[in-house]
């Protein structure tokens, strides 16, 4: 099995998984909801019940984005895997202004309306409390898989996981509020968590377009090139080096000068030890060409 075959298998696992707890939750959460008499525990179900169609578009994207490449796609799929991690991003987005809403609606209620928030009980608070278990071990299992996928769309869904916990914690926050006798503590607790998931959002939003639009990888990355590439026997200089990223993987782009006396065979063999040397040490590196010129200080 190759290692795109690998990277799909661990993502269709991990989704796979992802939807059978969240579906265990999102009925957990009904029942101690209705049980419990807390709207909020109930609303976070409906999060779950989102939480199974993100992961099933997860799971078709990790598949597509690792097809091998073809005619009419030369360089492969993986910017699909990207724009993925950018609609979970905005999903996130939505599901802030939602929380948001119905926190401030519920405040601006208890207010100046004379709102009375029902008193939830116990039920829904340890509903809550092994929903945040839950997700840790979801948010750990779902990270730990990205990382050996290399999955940027696995990766937005373990930040989902976590966006998941503050949810919960506002409800515990809230939901012990009440029984204790502050009932507004409950949608003062959501507002605070909806900034929290609004950040995670925007920050997977922009990981996401910065895997689209070709962005160069980071400089740590850059240099360790730069010293494989002038560590090299026969380079003589690094004239020019540009990568981008696509999806997870990284593509370079290297003008190396050697000496103008060597023949053609000479400058292709150092030009393609360099080449399978970035390849091998460089994590992610799906191509890297080489540019072969004269070297400067002969010109």
């Amino acid at each position: 099995m190759n290692q795109l075959k690998k990277e799909a298998m661990i993502i269709k696992k991990t989704t796979i998984w992802t939807m059978i707890l969240n579906l265990f939750l999102m009925i957990m959460k009904i029942t101690a909801g209705i049980i419990g008499r807390s709207t909020a525990i109930i609303s976070d179900a409906l999060n779950s019940a989102g939480d199974v169609g993100t992961a099933f578009v997860v799971m078709l994207a990790g598949k597509y984005s690792r097809k091998e490449r073809d005619e009419e796609h030369p360089y492969g799929h993986e910017k699909f895997e990207s724009m993925v991690s950018v609609f979970l991003g905005l999903a996130l987005i939505v599901s802030a202004f939602e929380i948001g809403k119905a926190a401030v609606m519920n405040i601006y209620g208890f207010a100046f309306e004379g709102l009375s928030l029902e008193k939830p009980t116990i039920v829904a608070l340890i509903a809550a409390i092994m929903t945040i278990f839950i997700k840790e071990l979801m948010y750990h299992f779902t990270k730990r898989n990205a990382k050996v996928a290399n999955s940027p769309s696995l990766s937005a869904m373990a930040w989902d996981h976590r966006s998941d916990q503050f949810s919960a914690l506002g409800v515990v926050v809230g939901v012990g509020g009440a029984m204790l006798g502050i009932a507004v503590l409950e949608p003062i607790a959501s507002v605070l968590i909806c900034f929290m998931i609004l950040f995670l959002g925007i920050r997977i939003i922009k990981v996401g377009i910065s895997q689209v639009v070709d962005q160069a990888t980071d400089p740590l990355t850059l240099e360790d090139i730069r010293k494989l590439v002038l560590d090299e026997p026969g380079v003589e200089s690094l004239d020019d080096l540009k990568t981008r990223i696509f999806g997870a993987k990284l593509f370079v782009d290297l003008e190396i000068g050697i000496r103008s006396d060597l023949s053609v065979q000479e400058a292709h063999d150092i030009a393609q030890k360099l080449h399978d040397t970035i390849e091998e040490k460089i994590p992610n590196v799906k191509h890297c060409m080489v540019h072969v010129n004269p070297s400067i200080q002969e010109k």
